[in-house]
Parts: structure tokens; sequence; C-alpha cells
């Protein structure tokens, strides 16, 4: 297993964003494709911008999972930055401790990149405090909000 920034193995990207649309789309009724293309776009846009990074999980050459770094994820906490986001362990890969990779290897870019804390929002209970997140506060949207200190 090996994690690589997405800038480096842009052969994923399109797997990545069909991951994430299958994951967290709303309105998934609506044209997928033109969607999926956006997200692509939208991706490729943001990987030479430092608030944001995703890296992926490799096993050889094959996509384990994602996580990323978002300048913003919260409406509602828009002065927070950066955002621990889109951590995602495909079906067949997951209870094997590879989100504990995933979680390390962003925490890890994070401090590199000088953050002092990075925040997360999350509608999963009792999930993220096994990586060191500290609850904040529930949001309005029901999400509890969580840092991390780096």
């Amino acid at each position: 297993m090996q994690v690589y920034n997405l800038l480096d193995k842009l052969e994923f990207l399109e797997e990545v964003a069909i991951l994430e649309y299958n994951e967290w789309a709303d309105n998934k009724e609506e044209d997928k494709v033109s969607r999926i293309n956006k997200k692509i776009e939208k991706i490729k846009n943001n990987l030479n911008n430092s608030n944001f990074c995703k890296l992926i999980l490799l096993d050889k050459d094959k996509l384990v999972g994602f996580i990323s770094i978002f300048p913003n994820d919260c409406d509602e906490c828009n002065n927070l930055t950066p955002w621990y986001a889109t951590m995602y362990v495909k079906k067949i890969y997951r209870g094997k401790g590879y989100s504990k990779i995933l979680n390390d290897a962003i925490l890890k870019e994070a401090k590199k990149r000088g953050y002092n804390e990075i925040y997360l929002k999350t509608n999963l209970d009792n999930y993220y405090e096994k990586f060191g997140a500290k609850f904040i506060r529930e949001l309005i949207s029901k999400e509890k909000l969580y840092k991390f200190d780096l």
C-alpha cells in the first residue's frame, strides 16, 4: 500500500470523481456524466491550489481510497479553514485499517503545509475520535463539527 498525491497519479482522477459522485452527490437523477466531468474539472483546477490536496491510497495499481484537504467545506463555518474531507475507502477494502493510513497521511500533509489544526464535519457517530478528532459542536445541519490539532 502506498499513498500518493493525486497530482502525481492523474490516471486515477476519473475513478476518484466517479466514486465521489456515487458517494456524495445530491440529486443523482441529474445528468451523471456532466456532473462527473464538472467534478473532474474542479479537481484538476484545484490540484495546484495550496489550500487543496487529494491523496490516494493504492495497492499496486488499484485504487483503495482517497482523502482531501479543502479550503472550505461548511457554509455555516466559512471562517474555518482548512477542512479534512472526502475520506473514502472502497467497500472491498473496508475493515482493514486503510482509513487510518489515509487519516495519518492527510494529517501529516496538513501539518507539512503549516496548518496547526484542520476541521471536519460528519454525520458519523464516534468514528473520527479514534483518529484524534475533538468534537466542537453540532451544526444546524445536524452534522457534527470536529477539529484535529496538528
